[in-house]
Formats: C-alpha cells, structure tokens, sequence
C-alpha cells in the first residue's frame, strides 16, 4: 500500500470514530506508522487531509447518486417524496463494494463535518459536488412544486439533522435494535426506516 493510502485509511478510521476535531495528526501518523512530514508533503494540511478523505467517497458516490437522482427528475410521472429520498439507497450501498464498511463510515463522516462544525468541508462538498444538489433540490421540487425555495431550505436542513444523528448514532442504534426487540439491524436497514420519516417530513403540509 501507498503512504498516501496508508494515510488515508489511517485518517479515516480515526476521523468517523473521534471526530475531525478530536483527531489529531500525530494520532493519524502513529496509526499510518509515518512521520508527520508525509502528511505534509502528500497533503499539506489537516483541512486538506479531511477534503482528500471526503473526496475519495464523494468520487465514488457522486455519479451514482447524480444518475439515480436524474431518473426521478426525468420520470414521467410525479414522483413522490418517497421515490425521491429513495434514490439515495442504492448509491449509498454501493460504498460496501468500494470499501469495507464503507456506506456507515461515509455516513459517519459526513455527520462529523456537521457535528465538528466544520464549515469548510460543508462548502466544499457543495461547491465540488453542485449537480448532486442541483438534482437533489430538482427532485423536491417535481414531488411537491408548492415548496418555495425558502420551505426547502429548512426542510432539508431539518432532514439533514435527522439522517445525521441517526446515522452517526447507527450503531447504537442497531444494538438496541438487537437487545430490545430481537431484530438484527444493518445500515440498510437503518437508511430504509430513516426514509419514510424524512419523506413525510419533507412533505409535511404547508400552513
């Protein structure tokens, strides 16, 4: 394996389990079993380190997900807010097949990126994936036109909150799944139960 996979993988690992914020480079070094000039010279910094991390999924789920979203916006029919939040399962799943566990520490990670408050891994996700949120946004709007701009901001901002404290919590969630009702769980499970939640949220009626 490369130092910059080695790097990577290391840096994954310890950022879906500590957070950005609580992850520091000398922790990644030690796991990678590197030396900090590495980092520097493959990355430059610990922002970039996060975006290369990010963007090794982001690469990955992007077209998938673009594709998928474009079906529904081309669909004949009016989608429902269901098929549209629907679109999302099988690109998410396909991370498995591109690394192990993959879909949870996605998921994982981009709930850090919220949770740790880090602002620049938000603008950067959306300025280098715009057409994913352009289809996303364009979805929405053909399963419920009468949303403003305004009612989809929030909307989405509420669904945000709630697809990424399940999923960051997707593992507790699935013992307790387990423990207390005799259900064995995975994270596609969790994305299917999580669905039609958010949908109905989405498409709650206007006042």
């Amino acid at each position: 394996m490369s130092t910059k996979n080695k790097i990577l993988d290391a840096a994954e690992s310890l950022f879906a389990d500590k957070g950005f914020n609580g992850t520091s480079l000398r922790e990644i070094t030690s796991l990678a079993e590197v030396n900090l000039a590495a980092v520097n010279y493959h990355f430059g910094s610990k922002k970039e380190l996060i975006k290369a991390v990010m963007s090794r999924y982001m690469n990955e789920l992007s077209p998938n997900l673009q594709a998928s979203l474009l079906v529904i916006c081309q669909q004949e029919n009016k989608p429902t807010l269901n098929e549209v939040f629907s679109a999302f399962i099988d690109p998410l799943l396909s991370l498995n097949v591109f690394r192990e566990n993959g879909t949870s520490n996605f998921l994982q990670l981009l709930g850090r990126g919220y949770t740790d408050s880090q602002g620049f891994l938000r603008w950067f996700l959306t300025t280098q994936y715009p057409e994913v949120i352009t289809n996303f946004v364009t979805a929405v709007q053909r399963a419920y036109p009468e949303l403003s701009a305004e009612d989809i901001f929030w909307r989405l901002h509420f669904t945000m909150g709630t697809v990424i404290f399940t999923m960051s919590s997707s593992d507790a969630l699935m013992d307790i799944a387990k423990s207390d009702f005799e259900q064995q769980v995975d994270i596609a499970d969790v994305i299917r139960k999580v669905i039609p939640f958010v949908a109905s949220g989405v498409g709650a009626p206007l006042r």
